[in-house]
């Protein structure tokens, strides 16, 4: 069934207080003749008392119309209130014989007219009705039920005689009078308002779970309560502002909040029963008295955090210049923009390694390392600790190679350092045999030695007689005429 919320209620109720106290403000006013008129209910036989009405046929347990507005009566066996019936102002509400309702009473009453006061439903129009006159109408002793004994002023609601009336003619009712009863056990005032935020860090940008809930005064939920909610540096689907119900079951409500700026704050409010519910009697003697709300009172609750910005992370890559492959086992140093001062992780903490120095990170077989979680935005720096073995050439340890850059929300900086390779070099000094040689007996600072020069020299010599000698012997024996041995001085 479609009930209006809680604040259209309210609005209601006011109105109607309003048109019903309008005729107060004119001095002597006399209201003009009306009959009244049923609202939603039933009738059953109508229960005797002194001087009861010849024309009375039944007992209507129900609402009444009054200025256009649903109302209930609380003064069993007056007279019915005319449409235009005119009313003071809001009274606390008392059984018919002025007595103090109690503390029970006064809040099932208050949190019925609360849930049920606008109902569209007849059944439930007659529960309520039959309810009210318990407990505003019962007797103090059973002489106030003594039909010959008491007029419309003194006579007690006999419950009996009415539940008899009701599960004879009108069998749909009991069940939920029995509703409303425990409706009201389980879930009257006073309420208790409970907003709980989220325990881990928020991120802005990145949803969390915030509850509401509306506890009874047995500290069970109440379900089907309207609650408005404002959110500051936040949002929840979309909105800044909104109205959620609890379930029907009682369960809390899961708002879904948005951090949109570092300081997240939920407030909620809604309407709770009022401890003492409210009646309005009627300015003319003998008629009802009525009430349309059991009176409401505002509950506030909230709550803060903080958030900050998502966290990004910084993947670095060391390569080698001339290959572009990446350098294994390099050690880098994470720091802020001045290369001294730790990087900030998310939770706000200094970057920093078991020594409490900035954090070094170490690249894979791939050449790379990552550095996740890191807070944003801030500039970020990695430098190069120390050369890895085949570099050692290039690395300049007062400047050695870096990389820079500014982090930004959920991205990630990546960075590339470059290294270059060692340049082979061709020795001076080139070992002969077992023995050390000495580079001077080779070369010096103006060229070729004469112990150089001389062992060439005889090197040539060698190799001038050898090849010689292998010539002659591949002519074979040479013939010599006595003339040449003679020549020769033979």
């Amino acid at each position: 069934m479609r009930r209006s919320t809680l604040g259209a209620r309210l609005t209601s109720a006011v109105a109607t207080v309003a048109t019903l106290s309008a005729a107060l403000l004119v001095v002597g006013a006399s209201p003009a003749a009306a009959d009244y008129q049923k609202g939603l209910g039933v009738g059953v036989a109508p229960q005797p008392y002194r001087g009861a009405p010849p024309s009375s046929t039944e007992d209507w347990l129900g609402s009444y119309v009054v200025g256009g507005k649903q109302v209930w009566c609380v003064k069993f066996a007056f007279k019915e209130p005319d449409t235009n019936e005119v009313y003071q102002p809001g009274d606390v509400l008392k059984t018919k014989y002025g007595d103090a309702l109690s503390p029970a009473q006064a809040a099932d009453i208050s949190y019925l007219l609360l849930r049920y006061a606008d109902t569209k439903d007849g059944n439930e129009a007659a529960a309520l009705a039959h309810l009210l006159h318990q407990w505003t109408a019962a007797p103090r002793s059973p002489a106030d039920l003594d039909a010959a004994a008491n007029g419309f002023r003194t006579i007690a609601y006999d419950i009996a005689f009415h539940d008899r009336e009701l599960q004879q003619k009108f069998p749909a009712v009991p069940p939920v009078v029995a509703r409303l009863r425990a409706d009201a056990t389980a879930n009257h005032g006073p309420w208790t308002p409970l907003l709980t935020k989220p325990t881990k860090p928020q991120v802005i940008g990145t949803a969390d779970t915030w509850t509401v809930e509306v506890r009874g005064a047995g500290g069970s939920g109440v379900g089907k309560v309207p609650v408005k909610v404002v959110l500051t540096d936040a949002t929840s689907g979309g909105k800044t502002e909104l109205t959620a119900t609890t379930k029907d079951n009682g369960g809390p409500i899961a708002l879904e909040v948005v951090p949109t700026g570092p300081k997240p704050s939920v407030s909620i409010s809604l309407l709770a029963p009022a401890d003492q519910p409210v009646v309005q009697h009627t300015v003319k003697d003998g008629t009802q008295s009525v009430v349309s709300t059991g009176g409401e009172k505002e509950l506030k609750a909230a709550a803060d955090t903080t958030a900050v910005t998502a966290p990004g992370a910084v993947a670095v890559a060391k390569l080698d210049e001339k290959t572009g492959q990446g350098i294994a086992s390099v050690s880098l140093k994470v720091t802020g923009a001045d290369k001294t001062t730790p990087a900030v992780a998310q939770d706000g903490k200094p970057l920093v390694g078991a020594d409490g120095k900035p954090l070094v990170v170490v690249t894979g077989a791939d050449g790379k390392a990552a550095v996740p979680n890191l807070r944003t935005p801030q500039e970020v720096c990695v430098t190069e600790v120390a050369a890895p073995p085949g570099y050692e050439q290039s690395f300049d340890p007062a400047k050695p190679p870096s990389a820079c850059g500014k982090l930004e929300p959920g991205k990630t900086l990546e960075l590339r350092l470059v290294n270059k390779p060692n340049v082979p070099t061709v020795p001076q000094t080139i070992p002969a045999g077992d023995g050390p040689t000495n580079a001077a007996a080779i070369l010096d600072d103006g060229g070729p030695s004469v112990g150089l020069l001389v062992a060439l020299g005889a090197l040539l010599l060698f190799a001038g007689g050898a090849g010689t000698a292998l010539w002659r012997k591949g002519r074979g024996p040479i013939v010599v005429g006595r003339r040449m041995r003679k020549d020769w001085g033979h």
